[in-house]
């Protein structure tokens, strides 16, 4: 198995990159982290804690981000996927454009070339036009977008709840067995 690239962006909901490294160390998977410098600010901001403090915490190996030489941006190391949570507008554009200029960027476009799952997750209210056009070009080139837009079918009590929810439906696309928020079966009607 290979390792599982998490990227923390700018956008707001950097609670969702940080629950998702928790739960990959609960199911023993190794992960690297790379956080870019507004997802440092949002990081600390909205989850009161720095990066070195979140690798350390959840076993993860933290890359810089102005090192677009470490193994997270390798075509030939053993990346699984790349997971960007939350991913900025900023962050789509650039990978739109094909502009890698970071280890994030780097990370996600090595990901596209090699086939690699890429999963993205947006987190911004309302989208401009300019975000679900490169969110449209990202998808047929094969990424996975996956909003940050909880459901509430399974009748969440808490914000915890919300963030399982997206975790959820990410450690799907990733293939991972889980038990983090409750199904839908069809027979809640």
């Amino acid at each position: 198995m290979g390792e599982i690239v998490v990227a923390i962006t700018g956008a707001s909901g950097a609670i969702y990159g940080k629950r998702l490294l928790e739960i990959l160390q609960q199911h023993g998977r190794d992960t690297r982290l790379v956080v870019s410098n507004a997802g440092e600010i949002t990081l600390q901001h909205e989850c009161n804690i720095s990066k070195e403090e979140l690798a350390e915490a959840t076993g993860s190996t933290l890359e810089e981000e102005g090192n677009i030489g470490a193994k997270s941006a390798s075509g030939s190391a053993k990346i699984d996927a790349v997971v960007i949570c939350p991913c900025s507008g900023t962050t789509l554009g650039k990978m739109a454009a094909g502009i890698s200029d970071n280890l994030v960027t780097r990370s996600a476009i090595v990901a596209m070339k090699e086939r690699r799952k890429l999963i993205l997750v947006p987190r911004e209210a309302p989208y401009a036009t300019v975000h679900l056009e490169n969110m449209t070009k990202l998808s047929s080139w094969g990424s996975i977008i996956i909003p940050a837009s909880p459901g509430f079918y399974n009748h969440p009590k808490s914000v915890d709840d919300l963030i399982d929810f997206i975790i959820a439906r990410i450690l799907d696309h990733l293939d991972i067995e889980h038990q983090v928020g409750k199904r839908w079966t069809g027979d809640e009607i």
